[in-house]
């Protein structure tokens, strides 16, 4: 008997050893190989307001990071708009993991890319159970302020501005809930005073505001417009240095004159209106998001060849408006097909296999030549 559990013993043992070492070779394959940043870049272009929203924070391989980032900067584009989830930065309370957005960031930086960042994404410790990831409760604004504070020293020589929150005037963007103007304030007020306190040379951006005329009911979100108004009625003026909007065209040509009632690009400008007739004249305007799709069977989307005119015109437009810092197209590239029209928004497939939009912007904005 002895002998037997003796033998079954070191069975057990050298079964532990064995998985043990299969455990360890399978995470040493796995795992994401570090690459160097390599040479400091820096940015040739025609057009220095020229950007895009890279959408890297479901990208965990360093070396497409890298490449995605150098592509942008290959394109001509000087800006970025990247998303750092607080959830992935803060997944336990007090107990940050910056590994991947230093990743992201020191990239970045080493291609000459200037970054907005953009902050959101509740972790689920900062929730109530059963709500979406974004759902913030006014008792939990000061964790989101701790939060954006502690990245904004973080990188306060590499990142320069910083989006609070994204389209707040949404239903979806606040949680499933009526939106707030007031208390989106108080969470603007609250955040950018802790970001000040540790960094008070950064550009805080409030809105992100979604491009829309609202609806009656109020149940999905309020006009993009009536938003700004409210938020400027609630004191929002000192707590941000620039707005951030959305200024997507849908099936509309980039001229088409604004219209309260019209979701079109030039939107923007009734935004700026709103901005000036408050005495906010002086801030500038970023547009994180814009942009046409080319899906064949949406009705909300262009041809392949209107895309490319309207985005090249967009760029040029860009020019023209002095309150205007930077435009930056929705999205660059996804680290897998999203399997629906958000594709057909994009500049680079996940293969990195450049879209004749990618090549035809690359002539406009390095060469100064397109058709």
């Amino acid at each position: 008997m002895r002998f037997s559990r003796r033998v079954a013993l070191v069975g057990v043992l050298v079964f532990v050893v064995i998985f043990s070492l299969l455990t360890i070779a399978i995470w040493w394959v796995q795992r994401p190989v570090q690459v160097d940043l390599g040479p400091q870049q820096q940015v040739k272009t025609l057009n220095p307001k020229a950007g895009v929203h890279t959408r890297l924070d479901n990208e965990v391989e360093p070396w497409k990071i890298k490449r995605t980032l150098e592509m942008v900067r290959e394109m001509g584009a000087p800006w970025i708009v990247e998303y750092f989830p607080w959830a992935f930065s803060e997944p336990v309370k007090g107990r940050y993991d910056w590994e991947h957005a230093d990743l992201v960031i020191n990239h970045a930086n080493r291609q000459g890319l200037e970054m907005i960042a953009r902050l959101g994404y509740v972790p689920e410790w900062a929730r109530p159970p059963g709500t979406t990831s974004t759902h913030l409760e006014s008792d939990q604004f000061a964790d989101f302020a701790e939060y954006a504070a502690a990245f904004a020293e973080r990188y306060r020589d590499r990142v320069h501005y910083i989006i609070i929150w994204n389209e707040p005037n949404l239903s979806l963007e606040w949680g499933y809930r009526p939106v707030d103007p007031e208390a989106y304030v108080e969470l603007l007020r609250q955040t950018a005073t802790a970001i000040r306190t540790v960094n008070p040379d950064v550009t805080i951006l409030a809105g992100a505001l979604a491009p829309t005329v609202g609806d009656p009911t109020g149940e999905l979100g309020m006009s993009d417009l009536d938003f700004l108004q409210a938020m400027y009625d609630a004191g929002a003026a000192p707590y941000f240095d620039a707005l951030a909007v959305h200024s997507y065209g849908l099936t509309y040509p980039p001229d088409d004159p604004p219209d309260p009632e019209v979701v079109n690009f030039r939107r923007v400008e009734l935004i700026r209106q709103v901005m000036e007739a408050n005495g906010d004249g002086d801030k500038d305007i970023h547009i994180t998001e814009a942009g046409w799709n080319d899906h064949p069977r949406w009705t909300r989307a262009v041809r392949p060849a209107q895309r490319i005119r309207y985005t090249l015109r967009a760029y040029e437009m860009a020019l023209d408006w002095p309150w205007l810092k930077s435009l930056s197209f929705w999205a660059f590239r996804y680290p897998w097909l999203e399997r629906n029209l958000r594709d057909y928004y994009t500049f680079v497939t996940p293969d990195f296999d450049p879209k004749a939009i990618y090549l035809d912007v690359q002539d406009a904005l390095v060469s100064g030549e397109s058709d």
